[in-house]
């Protein structure tokens, strides 16, 4: 079923922290995006909402898709909704956050260049507002 609306509709995206505690450590995983905008940034996994999904749908679907991660407990969050968020066009993203109770193999792959770990005390700059994401976690869950 299409459908027709006189006034423009935001797109929805799910984005996912994967984290891990290792000896007073925290890694959180992030993907090398492969096309445009940011193209070669680093970012969250994440991506768009398809019409017969959920939101919780997605981020399970995203995450495997970009990072080869199956079968992790995932809770949303926060939703991000500021305006100029993505220069593509009028996006809103749930972020989901799980924790990786073992190490996981990670492995890159649709949108994804590369998928690699890094400790939340050395982040390389990040595509969209991931890094205010990333704040919201710090303060939310790390305490």
């Amino acid at each position: 079923m299409k459908y027709c609306y006189e006034y423009p509709r935001a797109a929805l995206t799910a984005d996912i922290i994967v984290y891990k505690k290792t000896d007073n450590q925290v890694f959180i995983l992030l993907i090398e995006r492969k096309h445009p905008p940011f193209a070669s940034m680093w970012a969250l996994p994440g991506g768009f909402m398809n019409m017969d999904e959920t939101i919780d749908q997605t981020a399970l679907r995203e995450l495997e898709e970009e990072t080869g991660i199956t079968g992790i407990s995932l809770e949303q969050l926060h939703t991000f909704s500021k305006v100029d968020r993505d220069p593509r066009h009028r996006t809103v993203t749930t972020v989901f956050t799980g924790l990786a109770e073992h190490d996981l193999p990670v492995s890159a792959g649709d949108d994804a260049a590369k998928a690699q770990w890094f400790s939340m005390d050395s982040l390389p700059p990040l595509a969209f507002d991931h890094d205010e994401v990333i704040e919201l976690f710090r303060k939310r869950i790390l305490k």
